[in-house]
């Protein structure tokens, strides 16, 4: 399984022992955790591990959107297990994420715990990032094909779908059904009826009307199913009538079948695993009110989703080509960010990070990535007012679509906006964990340095940190005649180290 990747420069993916080194992508699902190891060899991937165990973290979750002791346990222990494999990779080639229900969860203690148990970071992404990602899985199974593709997921607690051609989604959906959660919705107590079958398509289908008309009228040339839920009713229907593709009519009669059981527990299918068994029904039901709603006629299937979706974006980060750049440029054009100026202000704090990246432990390329991006996007609320656009910027980062990042991501990337003029707001920012409000000193200064808006480079501009008790001293040193020709700047770095206060740093600007 195998698939190549245009890049450029292909050397930063490998160790430098001089061997290959290897990718970590693990997918925490409502249903299934999944965990995928891998290589790149000549651009191309290599498939070298994959671990599956059915948590069934979805079937744990109250009405108060809490997790059950024991379904913890399960995925603590599951965790446990998979930490071994991830162990000796590299911190920057392994990546986390959350899907449906820990969007759900309240509270951070089991991903505290989890992480705990990993040694890394979850990311929790967005339905639309999970419909992204698994988009990009299905193009590095079946090619980047010049053909319009409809694709479908149907995971434990939601369901992705997603058109595009090649390698690009043109359209991305997630919606609030998954298997799980449908058969404990409709399925009560195991019993499978004709009632309870109708119950299930229609809920779904209710799920899909806001969407179909859309998709409908886009069309596209070849639909893909892929995920567990997909994969067993293809697995089934081969098994009953020899048929490779699922259609309508295969799946009416794998319906009919599924009725003659009367019970969950009860369901002997070829095809069928003892640990899809307790789900199946619920996804078949969703899968039939995909087909109603799209009216489609045929659909083959994947076997490759989020789990290499993440490989493949991973790889794009090491390569210079991160989906997160991508999202960051489409916004300043969306929104008239004037780019000349983002680009003023990026180039003085990337200057500003690497003087202090040492000291104040910003020596990781995410925080380079970090500064980057609040660079560009600091100024996008003033498309909506100049009055407090700092304010809006961070409220349109926070909600807004951004494939590439997750969740925590643009939390972060709102803080960094958000407190980039006027007052820190210090209660946003953690206690445990320095890097953002030192990244957000930065952007200040950098933001205030520009705030004239001239062309006129920058003189040679030095920064330096030193502690005093629990005190920070920051000094600013700059050209004496340079800072006389600039009164108002004067003016504002006085006021910035009244602002500074509040962060227990000392700001200080000394002329040279």
């Amino acid at each position: 399984m195998s698939r190549t990747l245009p890049t450029e420069d292909q050397s930063n993916v490998v160790q430098t022992t001089g061997q290959r080194a290897q990718l970590g992508a693990l997918d925490l699902g409502s249903n299934s955790f999944h965990l995928l190891i891998a290589q790149e060899i000549g651009g191309r991937i290599q498939i070298l591990d994959k671990h599956k165990e059915m948590v069934r973290l979805a079937a744990g979750l109250d009405c108060n959107d809490q997790l059950s002791d024991e379904a913890i346990v399960r995925a603590l222990d599951c965790l446990t297990r998979f930490a071994q494999r991830l162990r000796p990779l590299q911190r920057s080639n392994v990546r986390i994420v959350g899907t449906n229900t820990l969007r759900q969860v309240k509270g951070k203690d089991f991903r505290q715990a989890a992480q705990r148990v990993l040694g890394h970071k979850i990311d929790i992404i967005s339905g639309r990032e999970e419909a992204r990602l698994i988009y990009l899985g299905v193009c590095h199974d079946l090619g980047a094909s010049k053909t319009k593709r409809l694709v479908v997921d149907i995971g434990g607690g939601s369901t992705e779908l997603i058109l595009g051609r090649k390698t690009t989604p043109t359209k991305l959906d997630s919606l609030f059904m998954g298997c799980v959660s449908m058969t404990n919705e409709c399925f009560e107590n195991g019993k499978i009826t004709r009632t309870n079958m109708a119950r299930a398509i229609n809920t779904a289908r209710v799920e899909l009307e806001p969407i179909m008309a859309q998709y409908v009228s886009t069309g596209w040339e070849e639909a893909i199913g892929t995920s567990g839920t997909i994969n067993s009713i293809q697995a089934v229907i081969k098994g009953i009538s020899n048929q490779d593709e699922i259609t309508a009519v295969g799946l009416r009669k794998l319906q009919d079948f599924v009725l003659a059981e009367k019970r969950i527990d009860d369901l002997r299918l070829p095809g069928l695993t003892e640990e899809r068994r307790p789900v199946f029904v619920g996804g078949l039901a969703i899968l039939i009110a995909v087909f109603e709603a799209l009216e489609i006629e045929s659909m083959t299937t994947s076997q490759c989703a989020l789990r290499e979706g993440l490989i493949i974006d991973l790889i794009g980060r090491q390569h210079q080509d991160d989906a997160r750049d991508h999202s960051a440029n489409s916004l300043m054009k969306r929104f008239g960010v004037d780019q000349n100026h983002a680009r003023q202000v990026r180039e003085t704090a990337i200057a500003l990070l690497s003087q202090l990246a040492t000291q104040w432990e910003l020596t990781s390329a995410e925080a380079k990535h970090s500064i980057s991006w609040a660079a560009d996007l600091h100024e996008i609320g003033m498309d909506l007012s100049h009055a407090g656009y700092h304010k809006h910027g961070a409220y349109m980062i926070e909600n807004i679509d951004l494939p590439g990042f997750s969740r925590s991501d643009q939390h972060q990337l709102a803080i960094l906006i958000r407190n980039h003029r006027r007052k820190l707001l210090n209660d946003m920012f953690s206690t445990s964990d320095l890097t953002q409000i030192r990244l957000a000193v930065i952007l200040r200064i950098s933001a205030l340095l520009h705030r004239n808006r001239s062309h006129e480079p920058l003189p040679h501009i030095a920064v330096s940190i030193s502690t005093d008790g629990d005190s920070e001293q920051l000094v600013l040193t700059l050209p004496k005649t340079w800072l006389y020709q600039h009164p108002l700047t004067a003016l504002d770095l006085e006021q910035e180290a009244q602002y500074l206060k509040s962060a227990g740093i000392t700001f200080t600007v000394k002329t040279t």
